[in-house]
């Protein structure tokens, strides 16, 4: 119980800070005459992943490379079939495919780079090096193709930046809301790896499977208020650019800092299993916005379905 309760303020931590962060830097953005492009496709998409940041950093030098790892594998599994299947449940998200194309394919990229650098069972500096630098040609090519280019994707990350309320209108607010949140997601992460390394120990399972499921289901939080807000709204695209722009981030960018400050070793199920799996949905995500047009509510059962499937599997039949 004591650890049950460790995980639930490690998540409440985390969510405040998240929100907390979010808000201070747009409102320094705009302080600073950022454009709402930049702000939504870096501070708003990226900003949801700070959780997902912080767990991963605090777990890499703590020396638990699977709940690094995991919480990254984890989150973008829940990502697309938790958040997107109850987002298309509540609302059926009909979508640009043009809008989201980009950003579909760099994240079946960016999971083929990630399983072709693991397959030596261990994310070196190298590698680590090479899903930062990838991250930083993503952010360039973005930019590039929005502001330059009027790609239709910009009007999706504009709209991102719009999703957020209660932003700071001055530079000491913003200042004391990033502050507040970097000491909330600092705290959190800690207080969480600490209760889920405790039920891991009590249920008999490896750190592994609590960090794909409980600790990726407790970062991915911010994900989820931003995805459900935007599909109630009927920004069916801001809701899915949400959570494509997310699971680059976690990929390139969590990952790659996590292991240039530690080298992760990469072992057991996530190798064989949730590695795949991440891929597969990503895939199928893809084919799923390409053939409709639209997440239809049959369409978000499945993905539920899915997620429920693969919880399923994770403690009762894969194991650690």
């Amino acid at each position: 119980m004591l650890n049950a309760l460790y995980m639930l303020v490690g998540v409440g931590l985390l969510t405040l800070g998240g929100e907390a962060l979010i808000r201070g830097a747009l409102g320094a953005a705009n302080r600073f005459g950022v454009s709402p492009l930049l702000s939504g496709l870096v501070i708003v998409g990226f900003g949801t992943s700070m959780p997902e940041m912080v767990v991963s950093i605090e777990a890499a030098l703590s020396g638990q490379p699977d709940i690094a790892i995991g919480n990254v594998v984890g989150s973008n599994i829940a990502n697309i079939l938790l958040i997107l299947g109850l987002c298309a449940v509540i609302t059926p998200l009909a979508v640009s495919a043009l809008a989201l194309r980009r950003d579909a394919v760099t994240v079946i990229a960016a999971s083929l780079l990630f399983i072709l650098l693991a397959a030596t069972n261990n994310l070196s500096y190298l590698g680590a090096a090479v899903l930062l630098l990838s991250l930083f040609g993503y952010l360039a090519w973005a930019y590039w193709s929005e502001k330059f280019n009027a790609a239709p994707s910009a009007a999706v990350h504009l709209a991102e930046a719009g999703e957020v309320s209660l932003v700071p209108k001055s530079a000491g607010w913003s200042a004391l809301a990033i502050a507040t949140g970097l000491v909330l997601l600092i705290a959190g992460s800690k207080v969480l790896l600490i209760g889920a390394v405790g039920i891991a120990h009590g249920l008999g399972v490896s750190e592994a499977v609590i960090g794909l499921t409980l600790v990726a289901v407790g970062t991915s939080l911010p994900e989820l208020t931003i995805s459900v807000i935007a599909a109630l709204r009927g920004h069916a695209d801001v809701a899915v650019g949400n959570v494509l722009g997310s699971n680059i981030f976690n990929l390139l960018g969590i990952l790659g800092l996590s292991g240039l400050l530690q080298p992760l070793e990469v072992q057991g199920r996530i190798l064989e299993f949730d590695q795949w799996v991440m891929l597969g949905v990503a895939v199928l995500l893809l084919v799923f916005l390409y053939t409709g047009r639209q997440l239809s509510r049959i369409e978000g059962g499945v993905l539920l379905l899915g997620y429920a499937a693969y919880i399923g599997a994770s403690y009762f039949a894969i194991g650690g």
